[in-house]
């Protein structure tokens, strides 16, 4: 089954090679949405082997305990126990269904990296209105500018039937996440020898691509707006950053701002994009790798490889529970393997190659994305020898109060220093990510607005 994925993958990036020229897809390819694909255009069906079951629907209700939005996730599957556990010793038994980076960390931690390995549940699941939308973009949306951006798609995945490999990067940066999102959360650098620092911030986003009663004439070529203030430490605290993210950044690029609380000064922010390095992130971070994928595609040539199944971070309540602390989460080179889970699902995989001319720290990327949400979950990522440098990993689970499947963590790993980030972490948080606030206008993410906000 593995092969005849790859296979199919391989034929239809073969027969569509020119894709990029492409329109959207024919009216019979669109109603296979729903039928034999999910509405975002996964196999409805499992895998022969019974090892991937059927998409029925994905979580569709939250499970019993859990109170609202902004209270830390109860795990849906709490009675679920490993079926196995992948190590270095065992790993020739499973190397056909893992990345080149996830077997890298096997091999740069052979003692301690480990993979807990549960039943496959298809747990992802969207609002109605989502596939609904989805389902229209099918037939309407467009690539423009070589793929740098995209028309006539609104309000969910632009191309649930991807023709080519930048519509498949597209749908990932597309993907629904909510509307519009609160949260306070830590992201932390982990050093070779284990200590590490958090910095905290306060961060806003609302998604403009996905306001329910909006339309892609409203856009005005913004995707969404982000907003985060540092809370702490002290040597930070103050600080905050505005980005209004735009579809098409080579027709006019991302514009950002930043708040130096000790200037009490707003400063535009240029160069807050691709291989840009993050400030927090101690290194391990390029701006583009925020989200596992953001912003401009156009550095690189995408090729749409195809399909392939591999065990990847899903469901995973555990590495975000309140229970769970961050000294027990974090441990050297890697997170405690005993509260992550992973499971054998479909992914796309899609290769990107720096274009001849441009400028990246990454010369290739490959990206893994699940094909029932089209979130990235392992993307490795290579240096300018061709060598395998850095893996980023998406701890997946369902936000069953939206619902969407969205990243529980993000965690980058460098394997030629030995040391990694994660992003997202409110474990000791009094609460996570609230997606039921009121939505502001406009005018909420204006440079004046984060100006007195900072101020504060």
């Amino acid at each position: 089954m593995l092969k005849k994925h790859m296979l199919t993958g391989v034929a239809i990036a073969l027969t569509l090679a020119a894709g990029q020229a492409l329109a959207a897809v024919s009216p019979a390819d669109a109603a296979k949405l729903g039928n034999t694909l999910t509405p975002f255009g996964a196999e409805k069906a499992g895998n022969a082997a019974g090892t991937i079951p059927e998409w029925t629907g994905g979580i569709t209700k939250a499970p019993a305990g859990y109170k609202g939005s902004g209270q830390h996730h109860p795990d849906p599957f709490p009675g679920d126990k490993p079926l196995f556990t992948i190590t270095k010793a065992n790993l020739d038994q499973y190397k056909a269904n893992l990345t080149p980076g996830q077997i890298a960390l096997f091999q740069a931690y052979p003692d301690s990296y480990q993979m807990p390995v549960y039943q496959t549940r298809r747990s992802g699941s969207a609002p109605q209105w989502v596939y609904d939308n989805t389902v229209k973009n099918a037939t309407t949306a467009r690539l423009l500018d070589g793929g740098n951006g995209f028309a006539d798609a609104y309000g969910g995945i632009p191309f649930p039937i991807p023709q080519n490999g930048v519509e498949a990067v597209w749908n990932h940066i597309a993907r629904y996440r909510g509307t519009y999102i609160v949260r306070r959360a830590s992201e932390v650098a982990v050093q070779r020898n284990g200590s590490f620092s958090l910095v905290t911030s306060q961060q806003e986003a609302l998604f403009k691509y996905y306001l329910p009663k909006g339309s892609y004439a409203d856009l005005n070529n913004i995707m969404f707006y982000y907003l985060s203030f540092t809370k702490s430490p002290a040597r930070l605290a103050g600080g905050a950053t505005l980005v209004h993210e735009t579809l098409d950044q080579v027709k006019e690029p991302r514009q950002a701002w930043g708040y130096n609380a000790g200037q009490r000064r707003v400063r535009r922010a240029p160069n807050l994009a691709y291989d840009t390095p993050i400030a927090a992130a101690d290194g391990l971070r390029t701006a583009d790798d925020t989200d596992m994928f953001n912003g401009a595609p156009d550095r690189y040539d995408w090729k749409l490889v195809g399909k392939k199944e591999i065990y990847i971070p899903y469901n995973n309540y555990q590495v975000t529970s309140s229970e769970v602390k961050y000294k027990d989460l974090l441990q050297v080179g890697h997170l405690n393997p005993a509260f992550t889970r992973n499971e054998l699902h479909r992914v796309w995989v899609v290769e990107g190659t720096l274009k001849s001319g441009a400028r990246h720290i990454y010369s290739k990327r490959t990206m893994y994305l699940d094909e029932d949400s089209w979130q990235a979950a392992v993307i490795d990522q290579y240096d300018g020898r061709g060598e395998l440098w850095r893996v980023s990993i998406a701890y997946l689970k369902n936000y069953y109060e939206l619902p969407t499947t969205w990243s529980a963590l993000d965690v980058f790993h460098d394997l030629q220093s030995r040391r990694y980030y994660v992003q997202n972490l409110d474990n000791e948080e009094p609460t996570t990510i609230d997606f039921s606030q009121a939505i502001p206008d406009d005018g909420y993410f204006k440079p004046a607005a984060l100006r007195r906000r900072g101020t504060r």
